[in-house]
């Protein structure tokens, strides 16, 4: 009896070559929910820019564009990592030359490209310096993002913690 074998064959010339069958590919995701998608978003493109604001919601309003919307201050300081994570930590420039950005570099950007209100980003400041104070730091949140012995896990850690703290106040 002769052995057999899972999978396809192929004759290919003079040589019988079997295949194991490949395993099923993931399928992904049916539905991407919305907060994930705009996590770390692309940077405005130069017709975007280009665009005047007024023109811009004027086109929102009849559903031929459609503006971000703004993250409380808690998501806002998830996306700031998210925004440091994918463009590079930098310190001593707000945006380097090379494209990363400082916390307040990317809150700027976060906040001119609508993902983020006014006040709702002075939140944010307000609860990273509210972190800052509980682990002895008396400098303002961009000195201490200068500052040379930090790393970006550690500023990646004070985020996140100013973060769960925005998060437990309902913001």
């Amino acid at each position: 009896m002769a052995p057999t074998t899972t999978g396809t064959a192929s004759t290919s010339g003079s040589f019988t070559r079997t295949t194991a069958p490949s395993a099923p590919a993931l399928a992904p995701p049916a539905v991407i929910p919305p907060a994930l998608e705009i996590w770390a978003p692309d940077p405005p493109t130069w017709g975007q820019r280009m665009i005047p604001k007024g023109i811009r919601s004027a086109m929102a309003d009849l559903g031929l564009w459609q503006e971000p919307c703004p993250l409380k201050p808690s998501f806002h300081l998830v996306q700031v990592i998210e925004v440091l994570t994918r463009y590079g930590w930098c310190q001593s420039f707000d945006f380097s030359p090379t494209g990363r950005m400082c916390i307040r570099g990317a809150q700027t950007f976060l906040e001119s490209t609508g993902h983020v209100t006014t006040i709702d980003r002075g939140k944010a400041v307000n609860y990273l310096q509210s972190q800052l104070a509980r682990q002895g730091v008396s400098m303002r949140f961009w000195e201490w993002n200068d500052f040379p012995g930090n790393t970006f896990r550690g500023v990646e850690a004070t985020i996140s913690a100013a973060s769960d703290m925005a998060r437990k106040n309902g913001d």
